[in-house]
């Protein structure tokens, strides 16, 4: 059985870290006890995960440079997200794994993500990154560097790149014959690396690929037996913060579409999360779930978070 596993950022820098190397791994280490228990029960296991607050810290840490040094591009700050917190994962992996005498390997796989630039998010761009400028410095940086540059509802002018839907994790191959092997295999970080067709070739673009959405297209690839997106929530709720707030345990892919269509779940936080598990269900007939990280195996077995059914 193999089962894709999508860590959310809090795996690594939880909300309130301060994102220090002692404590991310302090929190990768939580992580990989959870996944240790999914991999003891036989699972074959490929892992995710997202990169949002390591992102932030390196194109923040470019901003700053002086002006005589070059700005490293954002698919290059994608991938050194992978190698960064790949590391981390893999090595709190197997650091786990043979504490309770399982010599088994991970390994990270630098993954690309094909997009296309026809994706409408291209001619609109939609997700902030970066540091905040006043309004004057924003013009000068979008003049000097050819960003787009927009207010940010929280204050101050952020820069915005494209964040298009991912149509196809390049190095699927790699990993499933990774996976044969008996490899634990951590790939897709960040969502990946995107890349595009130009001009007959595969060009790197500057942009954010859902790391979800991503998770969800790769284990429909791999023909995967489950989908299992862990977070800081302890499923999906309909109503969330509100008095009507009704937790589900089980829900229908055609329920829970239509709740999503509805609008029920917000485009930045729980929204990419179930249009994700939407799309591996429809496309596999096979279950997904949703739930928190500490309880990783019983959600994997289907007794806590969300089971979303076909």
């Amino acid at each position: 059985m193999l089962t894709v596993i999508a860590l959310g950022g809090n795996a690594i820098t939880p909300r309130g870290s301060s994102g220090s190397p002692r404590e991310q791994w302090d929190s990768v280490r939580v992580a990989a006890r959870a996944l240790a228990d999914i991999v003891e029960e036989g699972s074959k296991l490929v892992v995710t995960h997202g990169n949002g607050p390591q992102v932030g810290y390196l194109m923040e840490a470019f901003d700053s440079l002086p002006s005589i040094m070059p700005r490293q591009t954002l698919d290059l700050a994608v991938a050194m997200t992978q190698g960064w917190l790949g590391f981390l994962i893999a090595h709190a992996i197997e650091e786990e794994l043979a504490r309770r005498g399982l010599r088994k390997r991970a390994v990270v796989i630098p993954t690309r993500v094909l997009v296309s630039l026809e994706d409408p998010e291209f001619s609109n761009p939609s997700k902030y990154i970066g540091r905040y400028y006043g309004e004057e410095e924003a013009r000068r940086v979008s003049r000097e560097l050819g960003w787009v540059m927009r207010r940010d509802p929280r204050g101050g002018f952020r820069r915005v790149v494209p964040s298009p839907r991912p149509l196809k994790i390049l190095e699927v191959d790699v990993i499933r014959a990774l996976v044969d092997q008996g490899y634990v295999v951590v790939a897709a970080g960040g969502g990946g690396i995107p890349v595009a067709m130009v001009n007959g070739s595969l060009k790197p673009v500057e942009a954010v690929v859902d790391k979800d959405l991503a998770s969800s297209v790769l284990a429909v690839d791999l023909e995967a037996s489950s989908l299992v997106v862990l977070t800081d929530v302890p499923g999906i709720a309909i109503g969330y913060g509100r008095p009507e707030e009704i937790w589900l345990r089980k829900v229908k892919v055609e329920d829970l579409k239509r709740y999503y269509e509805k609008g029920e779940f917000p485009p930045g936080s729980m929204g990419p999360k179930v249009l994700a598990v939407i799309n591996f269900v429809e496309k596999t007939g096979r279950t997904a779930h949703i739930g928190l990280l500490e309880e990783a195996l019983d959600v994997v077995r289907g007794l806590k978070g969300t089971v979303i059914e076909p």
